[in-house]
């Protein structure tokens, strides 16, 4: 199924994740380690590693907000929420967790 966005462009929604399957495919990587990956690497780098990129990220995200437009802060946003989860699995954090204080 397509659908289009807020700033025109058409994604195949099929293709996109929810915050749920992000999770557990990020999850299942942190348990398989696959050689070569990128949540791997972030993983073994840990906590303050991850942190820095979430702070480089957040800052991207207002950047892109203030300058870029909807479709560019959409894009580093996708990688602040990546990071947040890497930050979380690293922590020993679930969704849920989370979810009981929003």
């Amino acid at each position: 199924m397509l659908r289009t966005v807020r700033w025109g462009a058409r994604i195949d929604c099929s293709a996109m994740k929810t915050f749920d399957e992000l999770f557990a495919e990020l999850s299942d990587k942190a348990a398989s380690r696959p050689e070569g990956s990128r949540t791997v690497a972030e993983l073994d780098a840990g906590v303050h590693a991850i942190g820095k990129k979430l702070v480089e990220e957040a800052a991207e995200s207002w950047m892109a907000a203030e300058h870029e437009g909807a479709e560019r802060t959409a894009e580093e946003l996708s990688q602040l929420i990546y990071h947040a989860q890497v930050m979380m699995i690293a922590s020993g954090i679930t969704l849920d967790d989370v979810y009981a204080h929003l």
